[in-house]
């Protein structure tokens, strides 16, 4: 009788380890972090900063594309670093600083907000961009970055693009309009 409950408890278990199958014994896809777009992304503290990719025309110049997402609650200072060319020229470590405010969300390069340039970054597409995010005194972390070009639909309307010029005002048209006669009825 023993025999027969010791069969028994073995085939249970082995019926339920051979359907448990791989998800029993392998680690579980669904659980690795992956960035699920062109970009790529990292929580510094309290922001989160999501699908951050370059586009370029030239290499030279660039539009930074990211969405950056404070979760805390007090405002926070963001620095956003490269190597580049600053606005006098030199070439170097290129700062841009991003004030996000408690749960406040902030999207760059995207077709209705403002751009973000990125200036002498000497990056073909294809390539990775070394960016640096960080805030306050916490250690900040460092992002490889693609380059991408406008082939893809998707981001041809994203690429860098010059400010807009200051251009006068077009003079008014002037239009004539007739001046009313006075009809009298008999």
């Amino acid at each position: 009788m023993r025999v027969r409950i010791a069969a028994t408890v073995a085939v249970a278990a082995s019926l339920l380890l051979s359907t448990a199958g791989c998800s029993f014994f392998a680690p579980q896809a669904t659980l690795k972090h992956y960035d699920p777009s062109d970009g790529v992304g990292t929580t510094v503290g309290q922001v989160k900063v999501r699908n951050a990719l370059l586009l370029t025309k030239d290499g030279q110049e660039a539009s930074f594309v990211v969405n950056l997402i404070n979760d805390g609650e007090k405002t926070v200072n963001v620095l956003i670093q490269y190597d580049g060319t600053t606005a006098s020229g030199a070439s170097g470590k290129v700062d841009t600083r991003v004030q996000l405010d408690a749960g406040e969300v902030k999207t760059f390069g995207s077709s209705d907000t403002r751009q973000l340039l990125f200036s002498g970054i000497n990056s073909k597409a294809g390539s990775l961009l070394p960016v640096f995010v960080q805030y306050g005194t916490l250690t900040g972390e460092q992002l490889l970055v693609p380059v991408l070009d406008g082939s893809l639909t998707e981001y041809s309307k994203l690429l860098p693009s010059p400010l807009p010029s200051a251009t006068p005002p077009a003079k008014p048209t002037l239009i004539p309009v007739p001046t009313p006669s006075a009809t009298t009825t008999k």
